[in-house]
């Protein structure tokens, strides 16, 4: 590989890593990484494909301008290049997407004139959330170094979606934490206005809750509330 071609992916591959360690969201993180990636491949068309809830891949960034491109249909795991990479989770390249019958969206390929393609599956710890596709829009062979490189890539978007996953659950955590110390402190009140015992006092709280189509916390946070008014 050329010096000041190794230097551009180690540049590209830098910028990523910064991306990751700051505090920008993973949206941005995700559109960062197809940019950079883009432009370090030479790629027509580089996208980024997550599994969501109901376990289809959806194209959650791209670089490209196309809108039908960025309105392509979920993929299932096992459904088309992108879904087989997932899948079998390894590396899947293309001659031509516009002659092969496993790619779906030969016409869509045909439009934005795309040619070649390489998939390479987003994984962690074995466990697949994505694919990352890179096409070209003439015949083109991937070499071992570029496949390196976007395992790499996808390797870096893989520690990203992790990194996004334990603050969403460390929230959450959180958050239920909070809400139990905020129904104590409810039922403190009402055991020691009412005189009723502690499991008496929840089922009140609960019942409110269900009576009033209302979150627990938001009843125990009105009782907490409402005696804080008492006292003054």
């Amino acid at each position: 590989m050329a010096p000041n071609k190794t230097a551009k992916h180690i540049n590209g591959l830098l910028e990523i890593s910064r991306a990751i360690t700051s505090d920008i969201y993973l949206e941005d993180i995700l559109g960062l990484i197809v940019t950079v990636t883009a432009s370090v491949m030479h790629s027509k068309i580089c996208s980024l494909m997550l599994l969501n809830k109901e376990n289809e891949l959806e194209v959650k960034a791209t670089q490209s301008i196309s809108p039908a491109y960025k309105r392509k249909p979920n993929l299932k795991m096992g459904e088309g290049i992108a879904g087989l990479a997932a899948l079998e989770n390894t590396p899947i390249q293309v001659s031509d997407v516009r002659k092969d019958p496993r790619y779906l969206n030969r016409e869509l390929a045909k439009k934005e004139k795309l040619c070649s393609l390489l998939s390479v599956p987003i994984s962690l710890k074995g466990k697949v959330k994505g694919v990352i596709n890179c096409y070209t829009s003439q015949p083109h062979r991937f070499s071992k170094e570029e496949i390196s490189l976007l395992q790499t890539v996808a390797n870096q978007a893989a520690v990203a979606i992790e990194n996004t996953e334990l603050m969403v659950e460390t929230k959450v955590i959180y958050e239920e934490l909070e809400t139990r110390k905020i129904v104590e402190r409810a039922k403190d009140i009402l055991m020691r206005k009412i005189g009723a015992c502690g499991s008496e006092a929840f089922r009140m709280i609960q019942k409110q809750s269900m009576d009033n189509r209302k979150p627990m916390r938001e009843v125990a946070e009105a009782i907490i509330l409402a005696e804080s008014f008492h006292k003054v």
